[in-house]
């Protein structure tokens, strides 16, 4: 990894967000790609965590000076990335945010991160499981449950759509859905 730039520790909140693939161009930008479709939380931090590849694992703070969508990816740079070859050593280091600088999610929409994890019950009050994963299939989202019944592991796939979701309390950690446990 680079020298110049400065040792850290993942902060608690830590969210992985992408990964820097290359060097672009020859005054120290590189690229980035995100982990997500719709990357804001590249854009609106200030300030990346850096994980080194392989032997040299260490974490590494980024003031990030600008961050831009370019065709399939982001290309970003940082006053202590100067040229190429310093934007090269960063190759295959992973990105990670702090969840606090994510922008604001508007009304009735989430961050995956925030839903994995939260109970799933239906409005009669059954649990149907534990949020283990989200998928992107097609138009939809779709939960991936966990839960255990009779001492059997099983899944459970519920759509995330306003059809089948009441609501979804982050505080409480539950979504309420209309699903029951024989769908």
């Amino acid at each position: 990894m680079l020298p110049t730039l400065e040792a850290a520790e993942l902060p608690a909140d830590a969210i992985e967000v992408g990964r820097i693939a290359d060097a672009w161009g020859i005054k120290g930008w590189f690229k980035v790609l995100p982990h997500s479709a719709q990357p804001e939380a590249l854009f609106s931090s200030k300030r990346w965590f850096l994980q080194a590849p392989g032997a040299a694992a260490g974490v590494f703070r980024l003031p990030i000076r600008e961050a831009k969508d370019h065709s399939d990816c982001i290309v970003a740079c940082s006053e202590d990335v100067v040229d190429r070859t310093a934007a090269e050593a960063l190759r295959g280091a992973r990105v990670f945010v702090p969840r606090s600088s994510f922008p604001t999610a508007g009304t009735d929409e989430y961050y995956w991160v925030d839903l994995i994890g939260l109970q799933v019950v239906n409005r009669e009050g059954i649990q149907l499981g534990t949020v283990r994963e989200l998928l992107a299939a097609g138009p939809q989202t779709t939960l991936v449950l966990a839960a255990e019944e009779g001492g059997v592991a099983i899944e459970r796939l519920v759509p995330f759509v306003s059809a089948f979701v009441d609501s979804v309390d982050l505080a409480g950690r539950t979504i309420t859905v209309d699903w029951q446990p024989d769908y």
